[in-house]
């Protein structure tokens, strides 16, 4: 891999910011606010923001970069995608969950539902989440679907992933900024109490989070290399095939320094074969 420690930095960085704001948004709730429950009341709705930020943002981050890792290059194809695919599903499971503590507390509080920006945004996220899920599922999960047609999808998938992500980051900003300016009265938001300092952090370390995730997925020598194309290098520079299955962590990491140019162009024309 080029640049690897690089690389390590930013993966290791984005790890500490993803934990650290799920530790802040628990403080926030287990502090400042009434606690966690599920009984229809404001501790309920407290898991809301807990979930979203543990399961929406951090988990699908998670699922975002977990090819990038150089340690997961030898494993099979398909595997990583499960594995993907599950990291996305639980961060799914979360945020349905916490749509619906929400939708419970405002029921039981007499609160209009669906009324702010945030719920409109916040609610099309989940939908469209759910969208990609399944398409991402019946083309690269499924084995009858034809491989021309994952390769033709695959920019339009991670395009959405990464604006999905983006926007679900957004959405959660414009959240924590509305329950701050509802909940805090005496002292108000507009005067900096600590409890919205505090949150304002905890909105500042999800931007970091965010953009360490994008920056270590759209950087090109950090792609998990094509194992096909690999492979196939391996075969034609070595001589004779060794039988092996897939290329070895050694074999990945010779072919990324031999020519990336080349191995790049030949990924785009037999990407998603598996």
């Amino acid at each position: 891999m080029e640049n690897f420690y690089r690389f390590l930095f930013f993966v290791c960085a984005a790890a500490a910011v993803g934990v650290l704001s799920i530790i802040f948004v628990v403080i926030w709730v287990l502090h400042y606010k009434e606690g966690l429950a599920w009984d229809g009341g404001a501790a309920e709705f407290n898991l809301h923001p807990v979930l979203m930020v543990a399961g929406f943002i951090f988990l699908q981050g998670t699922a975002i970069i977990i090819f990038r890792l150089p340690w997961t290059w030898a494993c099979n194809k398909l595997v990583m995608k499960l594995i993907h695919a599950g990291l996305h599903l639980s961060a799914f499971t979360l945020a349905v969950i916490s749509t619906v503590a929400v939708f419970d507390f405002h029921n039981n509080a007499k609160i209009p539902n669906m009324y702010s920006l945030h719920s409109w945004l916040g609610l099309a996220a989940v939908i469209l989440y759910c969208l990609q899920i399944v398409v991402g599922v019946v083309l690269y999960l499924v084995p009858i679907t034809p491989v021309a047609w994952r390769a033709a999808f695959m920019p339009y998938h991670v395009f959405c992933g990464t604006l999905l992500f983006v926007g679900i980051i957004a959405v959660a900003l414009m959240g924590i900024t509305e329950k701050l300016i509802f909940s805090l009265k005496i002292p108000k938001y507009s005067e900096s109490p600590p409890e919205g300092i505090f949150v304002n952090v905890l909105g500042v370390l999800l931007v970091v989070f965010g953009a360490l995730v994008v920056f270590t997925a759209t950087r090109v020598p950090w792609k998990r290399p094509n194992d096909q194309v690999l492979h196939t290098l391996h075969t034609n520079e070595g001589g004779e095939d060794s039988g092996k299955v897939g290329p070895s962590l050694s074999e990945l990491s010779h072919a990324a320094d031999a020519d990336d140019t080349d191995v790049r162009r030949r990924i785009g024309k037999l990407d998603e074969t598996n």
